[in-house]
């Protein structure tokens, strides 16, 4: 039995979280994590990580980037394995993630989905040989209206899955609007789209000479995240301290 400190537990990701958690036996959440509201009762809920007395193998955070920082330091006083799914973390915080993993084991993913983590594996095949054969590259994502980064952290992911796959890194472009050239060849083009409840839109698209090849991948809810962040935390508890991520995950 996995024991899970469930970060945000009140936020849309936790709710879902705990509702699958309830439906598996070999996971459960033993205390809740939120600045808001009290939970459903199924667990006792505080204001703080270091206010939580049950004891836990890991802990699982969707919550808010700026509070990731104070996350960090508490777990590795705690010596707590940490799933963090926050995105839109700055230099500061990442650097920060990375001295931790010398402490605690964090399993750090931008998606949490095994469907996009296997997209990953079939992009760093296919890029380098759409590349050699002149395609441009192309993401377009896309989110409900109450995200708040973009791009978003899985598009960011899978252009750095593309770019660790190239023989050289290519700039990414966010926004054409004020220039007006030609595209040049060695760039990867990110484009942001917010708008009404889409849980998550994800299209790479190379673009070649009379044709072109799309991998796409299309989130119809958000317990294909929850399913993801349970596997991690089973994968994660008991593990040595480091870095991990989903592809580890799903082997």
């Amino acid at each position: 039995m996995t024991r899970i400190i469930m970060r945000g537990c009140n936020g849309r990701m936790g709710r879902v979280i705990t509702e699958l958690a309830r439906e598996d036996s070999e996971v459960e959440i033993v205390a809740g994590v939120d600045l808001f509201g009290d939970g459903d009762g199924s667990y006792p809920v505080y204001r703080d990580l270091k206010e939580v007395q049950e004891q836990a193998d890991v802990v699982i955070d969707f919550s808010k980037a700026d509070q990731t920082d104070a996350l960090l330091t508490c777990c590795e006083e705690r010596k707590l394995p940490l799933v963090l799914c926050t995105t839109g973390l700055s230099e500061e915080t990442l650097t920060h993630v990375s001295q931790a993993t010398a402490t605690i084991p964090i399993l750090r993913s931008a998606n949490m989905s095994v469907g996009i983590n296997v997209l990953m594996k079939v992009l760093k095949e296919a890029a380098p040989v759409l590349k050699e054969a002149g395609f441009d590259i192309e993401i377009v994502e896309k989110h409900h209206n109450q995200k708040l980064d973009a791009p978003s952290g899985t598009a960011l992911a899978l252009a750095d899955c593309i770019n660790e796959s190239l023989p050289k890194e290519e700039p990414y472009v966010y926004d054409r609007s004020t220039r007006r050239e030609k595209r040049p060849a060695d760039e990867i083009g990110i484009s942001a789209v917010r708008g009404g409840t889409i849980v998550g839109d994800h299209d790479v698209i190379f673009a070649g000479l009379d044709e072109v090849v799309t991998i796409s991948h299309r989130a119809y809810s958000r317990s294909i995240f929850a399913k993801g962040a349970l596997q991690a935390a089973k994968y994660l508890a008991g593990r040595p301290a480091g870095l991990y991520g989903m592809s580890d995950v799903i082997g």
